[in-house]
C-alpha cells in the first residue's frame, strides 16, 4: 500500500477535521488519519459517536475521486460501508449495511460513516470519510439505543492495524472501481448487502408507522421503499426510521 499514507495520532476533535486541514498529496491515492480517542467525535446529524479511549478504530480517509460527477458522489459512501462490510465479515457473519452509513451485526451499530465532499465544477475535487468501528469496547454507556463491538461478538480483542489493513485494500478496489466509471457496480454490490433487503418490515415517518419492502436506493442516495398498497416512498436521510 505503497499510494496509501497513514498519520496516526493520540488525540484530535475529530479525524475529519485532521484531515480537513491537512493539505494531502493529490498525486496519492489516499491519506489516513488514525486517532485513538476523538474529543467530538460525532455520527450523522447532531449525533455523537461514543467510544472509550483506545478501544475502537477512528478514522479518516482523504481521496480526490477521479473525474465523479457531483450528483454520484454518494458512490464514495457506498464504497466505503462495502470496504468496512467486507473487512468485519472476514471475522463475523450477518453483517449487513444499513442504509445510509451504518454497518449492523444483525440488529446492532458496529460501525458508522460521515462523508464530506467538496465540489469542484459539475465534480468532485476531494473527499473525507470517517469512520468510526466498536472494536475492543465491552460496555457502552451512552443512550445509542443498539450499540455492539466486535470484541463483545467475539469475546476477544481484535488487532486494529490488522482490521484497517483489510479494510484499506478493500476500499482501494472500489475506489478503483469509481474511478473507472463503474458507478452503477458498486451501487449493485451496495444494494445487495443492505440490512433488510428483502421482505416487509417496520417503519416510520411523520404520518406514523407502516409496513414497507426495500424498493431501491436511488443514484443520490435516496431510499426508496414499497408501501403494502404498492405505492412508492422516497426519503432522503433522517425522513424514515427504521423500526427495530
Amino acid at each position: 500500500m505503497e499510494d496509501i499514507k497513514i498519520i496516526k495520532v493520540d488525540e484530535t476533535s475529530s479525524t475529519n477535521v485532521l484531515m480537513r486541514e491537512y493539505s494531502g498529496e493529490e498525486g496519492r491515492l489516499m491519506t489516513v488519519g488514525v486517532a485513538a480517542f476523538q474529543s467530538a467525535g460525532r455520527g450523522q446529524g447532531e449525533n455523537k459517536w461514543e467510544s472509550e479511549r483506545g478501544k475502537n478504530l477512528t478514522f479518516s480517509i482523504k481521496v480526490y475521486p477521479v473525474a465523479l460527477p457531483v450528483m454520484r458522489q454518494y458512490v464514495m459512501l457506498e464504497a466505503e460501508s462495502l470496504a468496512i462490510r467486507d473487512a468485519l465479515a472476514g471475522y463475523v457473519d450477518d453483517i449487513t449495511i444499513k442504509w445510509p452509513n451504518d454497518i449492523y451485526w444483525c440488529d446492532k451499530k458496529i460501525s458508522g460513516t460521515l462523508s464530506e465532499c467538496t465540489i469542484s465544477g459539475s465534480h468532485v475535487g476531494s473527499c473525507i470519510l470517517g469512520t468510526g468501528i466498536n472494536l475492543n469496547q465491552r460496555e457502552f454507556v451512552s443512550d445509542a439505543p443498539n450499540p455492539v463491538s466486535l470484541s463483545q461478538i467475539l469475546g476477544r480483542d481484535i488487532d486494529a492495524d490488522e482490521v484497517l489493513g483489510v479494510l484499506l485494500r478493500r476500499f482501494e478496489v472500489y475506489l478503483g472501481m469509481v474511478n473507472e466509471g463503474r458507478y452503477d457496480e458498486v451501487a449493485s454490490l451496495y444494494s445487495a448487502a443492505l440490512y433488510r433487503r428483502s421482505g416487509r418490515h417496520a417503519y416510520k415517518d411523520a404520518g406514523g408507522d407502516f409496513m414497507a419492502e426495500l424498493e431501491c436506493i436511488e443514484p443520490d442516495g435516496h431510499l426508496v421503499l414499497r408501501r403494502d398498497d404498492g405505492s412508492l416512498s422516497r426519503y432522503a436521510f433522517k425522513e424514515v426510521k427504521y423500526v427495530l
